[in-house]
């Protein structure tokens, strides 16, 4: 098995260029930041950008968990690949990470000046430090749901085959709860507004008249009980309306929607004259 390490300092955009490493020296595995991946997929680990504090992430990538670490050895004994990049952020990591996954030390060592210029690591320097942005190299479906309540986009790159046919691939943009702009936390009170403001905007609806919302690792599960008018076609309306909440919340909050149930619970009767 080939390994090839690519190595620099926290935040000069390791994760940015890992894709078209991989493309270049045709590799079949990454692993970044406690991530096993495969192409456009995670197949393996944990994120240490999910960690609460920057100690508990350098524990995350190093793999000091041993359940985390059998997890991703057993993965790679399993896909069985001809190749995997390993990411670091020094000789020393990288080494320690082959020699706790089993693997063997890199053939290749790649600084990341040899593949980025000044320019560029000191602009993913002051986004990684103003902005407290961390790229995972994997497109943002993939995470969503481990990211949920995260600040989140997703990021395209564009690369070419020696054939001359042009490749997409899609990067995601996470900002980590151990940055520096801290943890942020969007009350249920804050959800139950977005989903009445969205009702009040919606043709049909008269009113939202509850809402109860379910919290779990992956995200946030809604019923949401309204009122609808007479008259007005009711499984239509309640299909558009469960769309935009979703829609809606996902933009604003960055929460990952998983579902949205949604009941008329009665009619709005028009008034007599």
């Amino acid at each position: 098995m080939q390994v090839i390490a690519l190595v620099g300092p926290s935040g000069t955009g390791k994760s940015h260029r890992a894709l078209l490493v991989a493309h270049e020296y045709n590799i079949d595995l990454i692993i970044d930041d406690g991530l096993l991946i495969k192409g456009n997929r995670v197949i393996a680990g944990r994120s240490a950008k999910k960690e609460v504090t920057r100690i508990k992430a350098v524990k995350r990538a190093i793999f000091t968990d041993e359940d985390h670490a059998r997890e991703v050895r057993e993965k790679i004994k399993e896909d069985n690949p001809s190749s995997i990049l390993i990411l670091g952020t020094s000789i020393s990591m990288v080494d320690r990470i082959t020699k706790t996954l089993g693997l063997p030390k890199p053939e290749k060592y790649i600084d990341i000046k040899e593949i980025a210029n000044e320019k560029d690591i000191k602009k993913a320097k002051l986004i990684r430090n103003k902005q407290g942005k961390h790229v995972i190299p994997v497109p943002t479906f993939q995470i969503k749901k481990d990211f949920s309540g995260y600040l989140i986009d997703p990021l395209k790159i564009f690369y070419r085959k020696a054939s001359g046919i042009k490749n997409v691939a899609e990067k995601s943009v996470v900002r980590p709860t151990y940055s520096y702009l801290g943890k942020y936390v969007i009350s249920d009170t804050a959800i139950i507004s977005i989903v009445n403001h969205v009702g009040s905007k919606t043709e049909g609806i008269s009113k939202v008249k509850r809402v109860n919302i379910v919290n779990n690792n992956n995200g946030i599960y809604l019923d949401v009980e309204v009122v609808v008018e007479y008259g007005k076609p009711v499984f239509l309306i309640l299909k558009n309306t469960q769309q935009k909440i979703k829609e809606t919340l996902e933009y604003i909050t960055a929460l990952n929607v998983e579902k949205v149930n949604i009941t008329a619970v009665t009619l709005d009767l028009p008034k007599r004259s």
